[in-house]
């Protein structure tokens, strides 16, 4: 569920506001990261051997080392056509306003394996901006060379190289933001929360080395760098979500990952560090995201599955220019700041099939009169979800086991926004001021991937 970024500094918006605010803090909760029925008719495995709950987004042992291994694993029996499909169709009921059916987005996949060595993915998303109206940009993008079979110090080695675009996605845990689909934004964000305003996801080009040493012990180290506003556009995006000029960036990651069969741990910390201009004549803001995650997963024998997760990133933020503190006259704007994403989710899945999903999304930041507003100057927002599913496909005993259909319902509760539960976007004396729980909802979506 991506919830809605509100926009740039000192923006204080008003009922239109709200009602754009409502209506993407509900149609993004479709997107998200989902299986690839292409890579099932490559491997001849089901989506559910690589994705608990045979949908995903959550990836099973299996599909991390999929992934690993630069998605090239085949069956053996020939090529496959490299291209699958994806299709959302959303109908939404806010708590404020009218509710909508609409086909929210399509997606195209072009995945799967080149060679022994190289694979990747590539998402192109036709998005739906209006009635009628589609805009189409290229997604997250991840490919691969990886040598394999290494023997390091007697123990089992891989070591690869990923170009991707969407920091954070090429994580074989699947645990950080930019894999999940639950992700919150506000007035603020770390830079690895794709729902952040003028978020890098896939608007940077970047490339990493990556290892894993004794099956167990990942590591990770890179650079990116921000596209053109040119090469933006040529990709569907428009100048007002441009990240900014990045310079001297680097990505650094390691986990502890043990596959125990029927329970699967890790434990991981990441670092994305990076001087930003945005605009890009503007001084540059140092910007430094230190995050740590955990995961578990009980698989057992696949009739039960339990999965948790708890990701925590904190961003330092140093600023190249001090604007006037409207506050206090005479004086200016903190030097410093930081802004916070938190994520707990635990999903039970029944017969990969059934299941429920509860999460607590957490984004807070320094407050800020002078880059927010002096009206609005905190930038937390907390908001709370439950979601029931149903992937009847997708399994190897199912009717169709490359392919899959899911149908979820979510429940959304916005407890603060802009720092508030009531009179959440700050509006005069005598005037109404929406409250935090006129931005809740319910959804109903249905995925199909072919």
């Amino acid at each position: 569920m991506r919830v809605f970024s509100f926009g740039r500094c000192g923006r204080r918006p008003g009922l239109a506001g709200w009602g754009v605010t409502l209506a993407l803090l509900l149609s993004l909760a479709s997107q998200g990261a989902r299986a690839i029925p292409v890579f099932a008719r490559q491997t001849g495995a089901s989506c559910a051997d690589c994705h608990a709950g045979s949908y995903g987004p959550a990836l099973t042992p299996y599909g991390m080392r999929f992934k690993l291994g630069g998605y090239t694993d085949t069956d053996g029996k020939g090529r496959t056509i490299p291209v699958s499909l994806q299709l959302t169709e959303t109908h939404l009921v806010p708590a404020k306003g009218n509710n909508s059916t609409a086909l929210t987005e399509g997606d195209l996949f072009l995945a799967g394996r080149l060679t022994d060595n190289v694979g990747g993915v590539v998402k192109v998303v036709a998005a739906r901006t209006g009635p009628g109206k589609y805009n189409t940009q290229l997604g997250d993008v991840d490919l691969r060379y990886v040598a394999k079979e290494l023997t390091i110090g007697g123990k089992s080695a891989l070591l690869g190289v990923t170009v991707n675009n969407n920091p954070g996605f090429q994580d074989p845990i699947g645990a950080l933001p930019a894999f999940s689909d639950l992700l919150q934004g506000g007035r603020t964000g770390t830079l690895l929360n794709p729902a952040a305003p003028n978020a890098l996801a896939n608007h940077v080009i970047g490339a990493s080395l990556y290892g894993v040493y004794d099956t167990v012990w990942y590591a990770e180290a890179g650079t990116y760098r921000s596209l053109s506003l040119a090469g933006q556009d040529a990709i569907g995006f428009r100048p007002g979500s441009d990240p900014g000029h990045l310079s001297d960036t680097g990505y650094v990651r390691f986990a502890y990952m043990k596959d125990m069969r029927r329970q699967f741990v890790s434990a991981g910390v990441v670092a994305l560090t990076s001087q930003r201009r945005l605009p890009r004549a503007a001084p540059a803001d140092r910007l430094d995201d230190y995050g740590y995650d955990l995961t578990y997963q009980y698989l057992g024998n696949r009739e039960h599955i339990l999965q948790a997760s708890y990701v925590n990133i904190y961003e330092h933020r140093r600023y190249g220019s001090r604007p006037a503190n409207p506050l206090v006259p005479g004086s200016l704007a903190s030097a410093r700041g930081y802004a916070r994403d938190e994520i707990l989710s635990a999903t039970y899945t029944f017969m990969q099939t059934y299941g429920v999903t509860v999460s607590h999304l957490r984004g807070t930041g320094s407050d800020d009169p002078a880059r927010y507003s002096p009206v609005l100057p905190d930038p937390d927002a907390t908001t709370n979800y439950l979601t029931l599913f149903w992937a009847p496909f997708g399994k190897d005993d199912a009717w169709i086991s490359k392919g899959n259909l899911k149908l979820a319902a979510t429940w959304f509760r916005t407890l603060r926004f802009n720092g508030r539960s009531s009179n959440i976007f700050g509006a005069p004396p005598g005037v109404r001021g929406a409250n935090a729980a006129d931005i809740n909802g319910f959804v109903i979506t249905a995925n199909l991937a072919f």
